[in-house]
């Protein structure tokens, strides 16, 4: 598990910690990092719809989720795609976001949510996901990431996804793990075939005492 300094409950898992679509595998994360085993998630459909979670389970097609509630963990998965998790004072948060959901604004949507809710991000921390390194994409992708182009280590057209999720949580501090989940055998990566997810996970830890 990669653990992100500075967050009081923000998780990233590693293919070590085996494929977190399995609830089984996330019952065994619950175990290691000391929080409860009913979490919630939504359906995730590349998009910037954000739901506010009050309760664990599968609360519909969102791409980013947010909770108030003391220990009620909030995940999401990725094979590629960059997972992020916004953090305030009374509030944690988790976004999955593809190129088409960063596109469209999926962090930024997340952080406006939240603020409406009364419950601002004050800390961002960007996951492992396909890096600059790897990201080759066609000219219809490049074309809405003019400015995040970068090429590839083999010389292809690529874009950083990277730095354009620090881009829509600016203002934010930020941690970012910078790890590639195509070149890095340490991730699972849709790119490389695997059907597997390994997942972001943020909770408000249960001594926090949050406002309604």
């Amino acid at each position: 598990m990669i653990l992100p300094e500075g967050f009081r409950g923000a998780a990233f898992s590693q293919a070590a910690d085996g494929d977190a679509s399995q609830p089984q595998v996330r019952a065994g994360i619950a175990s290691q990092l000391e929080v409860g085993t009913e979490w919630a998630d939504a359906r995730q459909v590349h998009g910037r719809v954000v739901i506010e979670a009050i309760a664990p389970g599968r609360l519909g097609e969102a791409d980013g989720l947010f909770t108030r509630v003391a220990g009620l963990p909030v995940f999401v998965r990725t094979a590629d795609c960059v997972p992020v998790i916004l953090e305030g004072e009374n509030s944690a948060a988790v976004v999955h976001a593809g190129w088409r959901g960063m596109a469209a604004g999926v962090i930024s949507a997340a952080r406006r949510a939240m603020e409406a809710a009364g419950a601002a991000p004050l800390r961002a921390a960007i996951g492992p996901s396909i890096g600059p390194c790897c990201y080759a994409v066609g000219p219809e992708v490049r074309k809405v990431f003019e400015g995040f182009l970068v090429s590839t280590r083999n010389g292809e057209p690529g874009i950083d996804l990277w730095a354009a999720a620090a881009a829509q949580a600016e203002g934010l501090v930020q941690w970012s793990a910078r790890l590639c989940t195509s070149c890095d055998a340490g991730f699972f990566s849709h790119r490389a075939g695997s059907a597997a997810r390994q997942l972001a996970v943020a909770w408000l830890p249960d001594a926090e005492r949050v406002s309604a």
